[in-house]
């Protein structure tokens, strides 16, 4: 019998399967179709101080081996998904859920974080820093090491859950943001988030997404994520939480290679929302095929 567990900053998890925020919503709407509680646990939706419509439409734009998102953080604000959201949650979901929080500022970040560190359903933050600092000109806090720093130290102060520092690969060193981000007592680090891409409409001969640019995700970014984890596990000690075109088993048993703990599905619960399930139950087979006892004496493998 294999074990799939493994244990993510303290806390024992049966699989390293997570979706990732904004793929799942809050949760209570996959658990119309399968009982979720099989899944490792969830990223909810992005989540910033106040709400947010999103960019304007269209969001969504397809492409080959994957997809472009510019949805840009539409969500209820901190409040709402506390009064609202996190009720119906606990409904269908008996397990820690992940916070994925957003912000436009560091005293964002730090008052929305300490808003959710309240909640008991919450096991760990996952702090998104791939938004645009608006006191720096717009730059995302991602891109520097200085303000990944900075967001880390603040949140932290404010928290007493395990911080997870959710990465841009939009950068020319990621190694030095993530070392940045230990250095600061982040709990561990999820990578990556989406590269910036675009499409552009043949007939109109204009962009695809009215916002020009968007999130790139899906298996053409495997490649890249791997890359990425690999190099970030042999620089820090923290856990990393490894994502990007991830789809299948196969993917899941990689990406730990590379040095994940933990690994988000994204794109593949828009293609299909059973993907996380799917890979789940694929799981012990796939193990028994490539003679795994135990998902956590993978890890970081191939090094």
């Amino acid at each position: 019998m294999v074990d799939t567990s493994v244990i993510l900053s303290g806390i024992k998890m049966d699989n390293p399967v997570i979706p990732a925020s904004g793929t799942f919503g809050f949760g209570y709407e996959f658990a119309n179709i399968y009982d979720i509680n099989c899944l490792g646990t969830f990223s909810f939706k992005g989540t910033t101080r106040d709400e947010r419509f999103g960019n304007p439409t269209p969001r969504i734009a397809e492409c080959a081996e994957g997809m472009l998102n510019s949805v840009g953080l539409q969500n209820p604000g901190v409040d709402r998904v506390i009064s609202e959201e996190l009720p119906k949650l606990k409904e269908c979901f008996h397990k820690p859920v992940m916070a994925n929080v957003s912000g436009f500022s560091v005293e964002d970040y730090a008052y929305t974080c300490q808003k959710l560190d309240q909640e008991s359903q919450i096991g760990w933050f996952e702090v998104n820093i791939s938004c645009p600092n608006v006191h720096g000109g717009g730059l995302a806090f991602g891109t520097s090491a200085k303000n990944a720093a900075e967001v880390t130290k603040a949140v932290k102060k404010v928290t007493s859950k395990p911080v997870f520092i959710k990465l841009s690969p939009n950068v020319t060193d990621i190694v030095e943001i993530a070392k940045a981000c230990e250095a600061e007592g982040a709990d561990g680090v999820s990578l990556i988030n989406t590269l910036l891409g675009m499409r552009i409409d043949l007939n109109r001969k204009k962009p695809i997404l009215a916002n020009k640019m968007g999130g790139f995700s899906g298996p053409a970014i495997k490649p890249v994520a791997l890359r990425m984890v690999y190099q970030v596990y042999d620089a820090v000690k923290i856990p990393i939480i490894g994502m990007g075109g991830i789809s299948t088993a196969e993917d899941v048993i990689e990406m730990m290679l590379a040095g994940a703990t933990a690994v988000q599905v994204g794109a593949a619960n828009l293609v299909n929302p059973f993907a996380c399930k799917n890979i789940i139950d694929n799981l012990p087979k796939v193990m028994e095929k490539y003679k795994i006892n135990n998902l956590t004496d993978i890890i970081g493998g191939a090094h």
